[in-house]
């Protein structure tokens, strides 16, 4: 439901390479939006609580069986680091929210609040672990933010409150990010993929007593669907994955904001959804600083 941090270095610079990493990063935001859109359509009748649960258990009996193939053990002994610790409750509090805004709220607006994570991570750096983030950083960020209230209409006749379900799990992705770039590089792709998935189940878990209607089964076309929501969701991190292992960082990651387009799209032909000009003019807002940003930090780099 939400992108992660593939861990491990780029394979250097060249064209080639860049251009490998580009295009699975595309095909990793793609299929992310169609996780999005999938989850989204069992939600209306299907508790979202129950809905989370399958999905992740989905997803994990998935990342257990490739780790198991790759000779690897399950669960690293890392995880209990203090690190993966905080990171993985970040996640979980990414996941829980982010669940229930793709239930409850529009899929264009999450998807556009989604956008403000890679300013987060910048700001989190710059506060946390005294990276040095420049003024003019600092400004796209700002206008990015601007973007994100522009979405919110914070004002009484126009706000609404359930895009903050996005917002919170927005920073919980950003802040899981952001202690990523300190966990143990001896943990795999595929361990890293068991933990997230298994943190899915927690959330899940925690959702079914607040769920509005009481828990039940799904039906056939609710778990075919659900099935390949966690599907499409183990390939989309594994693209993501190999994207941000084949070229520069700073050359692939700005194609993380195909995703928005992607379910804009989406959002358009699937959800009736007509987002309106506020909506459209914060999320080309959020992009385009972030942009700006990734660019200044490859400068700087």
């Amino acid at each position: 439901m939400a992108d992660g941090v593939g861990p491990g270095p780029g394979s250097g610079p060249g064209a080639r390479g860049n251009a490998l990493g580009a295009l699975f990063m595309v095909i990793a935001m793609t299929l992310f939006a169609v996780e999005d859109s999938l989850f989204k359509s069992v939600t209306p009748a299907l508790p979202p609580g129950v809905a989370t649960l399958i999905f992740g258990l989905t997803g994990t009996t998935l990342y257990v069986l490739m780790t198991l193939r790759a000779g690897e053990p399950v669960l690293h002994p890392a995880i209990l680091r203090p690190s993966l610790m905080i990171r993985t409750f970040f996640e979980i509090v990414g996941r829980l929210f982010f669940a229930l805004s793709l239930a409850y709220t529009p899929l264009s607006v999450t998807s556009s609040i989604l956008q403000a994570a890679p300013l987060v991570v910048t700001a989190g750096a710059a506060l946390l672990l005294n990276e040095t983030v420049g003024p003019r950083r600092w400004a796209a960020m700002a206008i990015g933010f601007v973007g994100v209230l522009m979405i919110l209409r914070p004002t009484p006749d126009a706000f609404r409150p359930d895009a903050l379900l996005a917002v919170a799990g927005m920073i919980g992705f950003a802040m899981r990010d952001l202690f990523t770039r300190a966990s143990p590089p001896a943990v795999s792709a595929n361990q890293l993929g068991v933990l997230g998935f298994a943190v899915i189940v927690t959330a899940g878990l925690l959702m079914l007593p607040f769920d509005p209607t009481p828990p039940r089964l799904p039906d056939a076309g609710e778990l075919w669907r659900l099935l390949l929501t966690g599907v499409v969701g183990v390939t989309a991190y594994t693209a993501l994955t190999r994207a941000m292992r084949s070229g520069e960082v700073s050359v692939v990651a700005p194609f993380r904001y195909s995703r928005l387009l992607v379910a804009l799209l989406f959002a358009f032909l699937f959800f009736g959804e007509r987002p309106d000009l506020w909506t459209l003019a914060g999320g080309a807002l959020i992009v385009t600083s972030g942009l700006y940003t990734l660019i200044r930090s490859a400068r700087k780099g």
